[in-house]
C-alpha cells in the first residue's frame, strides 16, 4: 500500500495526538484540565498549521483511500480552527457550569479528527469511518450535562435517529458496490461514465440511500426533527461546534460524493431524476426552516430552525455542481465559501448565547434579551452583526454567501430555487431582526447578571473578524478556490 507520510501529515498528528501520546497524558496526568486543554489547542493548532502548509502537496494516500491537498487540506484548516474557537468557548462554560472534565476536550478533538477524514476520503469505507467517529462524539458531548434531564434526552434522540440514519448509509454504500463493483470514488466515476454498472437499479437506490443518510446529517427536510431538541437540550458550547463544524463537515463529504456518483454533472436520465429531489429538499427546508424559527419563543431553539434553513440554501451548491461559470466560480466553491463564513456568523451567535445562560438554563428565550444592550452592550452589538449576516444583509460575509449560492443555481437554470431561497430570506429578517429590535427598542424585564466572556471572547473576536472581514473582501477565499 502506497502512503504519503508528508502529504498525509494533518492527518497522522491528529491521530498520534489523540490516540498514544493523548492517552498517556490522561492516564499519567489526572484531574489536570489545564494542561489537557492546553495540549489539545496546541495539537489542533500544529494541525491546522501542516494543512496550510501541504496544502499545495496534491496525490493520495493509503493506497488511494484518502485525497490530499487542496480541498481536503483547506477543510482541515477549516476544522482545526473551528475546534480551537469551540474549546476556548467551551471551557468558561463548562467551569460555570461546574462540569469541566478531561473527556470533554478528548471528545471534541475526536469530533475533529472524524471531520477531517470525511474531507479526504476517497472511498466509501474510510467516509463511513469519518462520519460514525464525529457522529460517536457528537452523541456523547451532546449528553455531557448527565443530570440535565434535557442534555441526556438530546443524546438519546440523536442516538437514536443517527443509527436508524446510518442504517440508510451503510446500505446504500453496500448497494453502490453491488452496482459498480467497488467502494473508490475514481472506480465509481469510471464506471458510471462509461456506463459500464452491473446493476443499474442497485446503483439508482443506493445513491437514494446514501443522499437519505447524508441528509439526516446537514439537517435536511423532512430529515430534520432532531436538530431542534438536539440543538436545545445539548450544552451551548457543543451545539456551538456541533451546528457549524458538523455541517461544515456533512456537506464537504456531500460534495467529494456527488462528483463521484455524477461524474458527468445531471446530463443523464438517472442524475436528472435525482436532481429533481434535491431540488425539492433544498426548497422544502428553507421554507420549512425559516417559517417554523418565526414562531420560536427560545432562542436555541430559533437558531436549530434557522441551521436547517441554511443546509437548505447549501443544497443549491450542490444542485449547481462543479462545472464553472461565467465568474469562474462554481455551486461547490460556493458551498465552501458559505460554509465558512456559517462557521463564523452561527458560532459567534452560539457563543454569546452560552455566555449570557444561566447555570439554571436561564436567560434562553428571546423575551430575556430585551434591553441587552443597556447591561450587555458589547454582547449585543456582537449579536446584532451576527444577526445581519445570517440574515444576508450587507456588508457582512453572509450577504455574499448567498449571493453566490443564488447566482449558481440561476446559472444552471434553477431561477425558481433561487427566488424561493430570497423569499425564504426576507422570511428570515422576521426573526433575525426581531431578536435586534428586542436588545436595541424594548425595555429590560430584570436587572440581569454578570456574564464574563473569558476565554470565549477570543472566540467572539474571531468570528466577528472573520464576518466583517469575509464580507469586506470575499475575493480572497475565492481566488484560494480556484486555484484548487
Amino acid at each position: 500500500m502506497q502512503i504519503d507520510y508528508i502529504g498525509s501529515l494533518p492527518l497522522i498528528v491528529i491521530w498520534l495526538a489523540l490516540g498514544a501520546i493523548g492517552i498517556v497524558i490522561q492516564a499519567f496526568v489526572r484531574d489536570n484540565t489545564r494542561l489537557v486543554f492546553g495540549y489539545y489547542v496546541a495539537t489542533l493548532g500544529l494541525t491546522g498549521l501542516a494543512a496550510i502548509v501541504l496544502s499545495g502537496h496534491k496525490g493520495a494516500s493509503f493506497g488511494g483511500m484518502i485525497t490530499l491537498g487542496g480541498y481536503a487540506n483547506y477543510f482541515d484548516a477549516l476544522f482545526c480552527g473551528a475546534g480551537i474557537m469551540a474549546l476556548l468557548a467551551a471551557r468558561p462554560y463548562l467551569q460555570k457550569e461546574e462540569s469541566e472534565v478531561d473527556e470533554f476536550y478528548t471528545m471534541l478533538v475526536s469530533s475533529v479528527a472524524g471531520m477531517m477524514l470525511m474531507a479526504h476520503a476517497s472511498n466509501l469505507v474510510v467516509l463511513f469511518v469519518g462520519i460514525e467517529l464525529m457522529s460517536i462524539s457528537f452523541y456523547v458531548m451532546a449528553g455531557f450535562f448527565r443530570t440535565s434531564t434535557k442534555s441526556v434526552e438530546a443524546a438519546l434522540k440523536y442516538f437514536l435517529l443517527g443509527c436508524f440514519a446510518t442504517g440508510f448509509l451503510v446500505y446504500g454504500m453496500s448497494l453502490i458496490y453491488g452496482g459498480t463493483g467497488s467502494l473508490a470514488y475514481g472506480d465509481i466515476a469510471r464506471t458510471v461514465v462509461t456506463q459500464q454498472l452491473t446493476y443499474p437499479t442497485l446503483f439508482v437506490v443506493g445513491t437514494t440511500l446514501l443522499v437519505i443518510g447524508l441528509s439526516f446529517k446537514i439537517a435536511a427536510f423532512p430529515f430534520h426533527q432532531w436538530a431542534p431538541d438536539v440543538y436545545e437540550g445539548a450544552p451551548t458550547a457543543v451545539t456551538a461546534f456541533m451546528s457549524t463544524a458538523g455541517k461544515a463537515a456533512a456537506f464537504s463529504a456531500f460534495v467529494a460524493v456527488f462528483v463521484a456518483l455524477l461524474p458527468a454533472g445531471w446530463t443523464s436520465e438517472i442524475a436528472q431524476n435525482q436532481q429533481i429531489v434535491i431540488a425539492v429538499i433544498a426548497a422544502a427546508t428553507m421554507l420549512l426552516g425559516n417559517i417554523t424559527a418565526v414562531v420560536q419563543s427560545n432562542v436555541k431553539r430559533m437558531l436549530a430552525y434557522s441551521s436547517v434553513a441554511h443546509a437548505g440554501y447549501m443544497l443549491m451548491g450542490i444542485l449547481a455542481g462543479p462545472s464553472l461559470g461565467t465568474d469562474g466560480m462554481n455551486g461547490h466553491h460556493a458551498i465552501v465559501f458559505y460554509a465558512t463564513s456559517y462557521l463564523f456568523m452561527q458560532m459567534g451567535a452560539f457563543v454569546v448565547v452560552g455566555i449570557l445562560e444561566r447555570r439554571d438554563g436561564g436567560f434562553l428565550n428571546i423575551d430575556d434579551y430585551a434591553g441587552l444592550h443597556h447591561r450587555h452592550p458589547v454582547l449585543a452589538a456582537l449579536m446584532a452583526v451576527f444577526m445581519f449576516s445570517l440574515a444576508g444583509i450587507p456588508p457582512f460575509a453572509g450577504f455574499f454567501g448567498k449571493y453566490m449560492l443564488f447566482a449558481a443555481a440561476i446559472e444552471r437554470g434553477f431561477t425558481w430555487l433561487a427566488i424561493v431561497g430570497v423569499v425564504s430570506s426576507v422570511i428570515s429578517a422576521w426573526f433575525y431582526l426581531g431578536l435586534i429590535v428586542k436588545m436595541y427598542f424594548q425595555d429590560a424585564k430584570d436587572s440581569g447578571h454578570e456574564a464574563p466572556a473569558g476565554l470565549a471572547g477570543f472566540t467572539l473576536a474571531v468570528s466577528v473578524v472573520g464576518v466583517v472581514f469575509f464580507g469586506l473582501f470575499p475575493q480572497l477565499l475565492i481566488n484560494i478556490f480556484r486555484s484548487w
